[in-house]
């Protein structure tokens, strides 16, 4: 009586479950690629040593999500080269009372990126990606506040948001 009780219940369970796949499920343009390189962005805006932090926050965005290796560039399979062409600076929030000084900000980074095949050169793919954060002055005085300290310790968030956006887009698809 038991095994005529389990076998349509295991044929039922194990029918359900056909599709379905475990593990990471690549775009089919990024099928081939196990291994990506990223250098350091070139950066097209007027601040300087950005370059860097963004490209670390995509390093660091690609081992949380493990569907990609990082590796040196003469071992990968693709290589991400990113250019930061605009940052900026949009107020959100203003001051109580006076609604031309600002409280909050929101800080947005808009880059443009392309995946190339290292052995053959042929483009795999070419995508935008924008990383967005706010940021309020610091300080009592809006008028004597140094926003662009504000702004250069929101900087962080926004890269790690332009990263999430980029590895989103190269392992899932979207």
């Amino acid at each position: 009586m038991r095994p005529a009780f389990f076998l349509p219940l295991a044929a039922l369970v194990f029918s359900s479950c056909a599709g379905y796949q475990v593990g990471p499920i690549k775009p089919t343009r990024m099928a081939k690629v196990s291994t990506i390189a990223v250098p350091n962005f070139k950066n097209d805006t007027l601040l300087p040593r950005v370059e860097v932090l963004l490209a670390n926050a995509l390093i660091k965005q690609f081992q949380q999500d493990g569907t990609y290796q990082i590796v040196r560039e003469n071992d990968a399979d693709a290589v991400v080269q990113g250019h930061l062409e605009r940052i900026i600076r949009n107020p959100s929030r203003s001051v109580r009372g006076n609604v031309l000084l600002t409280r909050e900000f929101i800080l947005s980074l808009h880059c443009r990126y392309e995946v190339t095949d290292r052995r053959t050169g042929a483009l795999i793919t070419r995508q935008n990606a924008t990383g967005q954060t706010s940021f309020f002055v610091t300080g009592t005085d809006p008028i004597a506040s140094d926003i662009t300290q504000d702004e250069r310790q929101a900087f962080p968030l926004a890269a790690e948001q332009l990263a999430k956006d980029i590895v989103s887009h190269l392992s899932e698809g979207w």
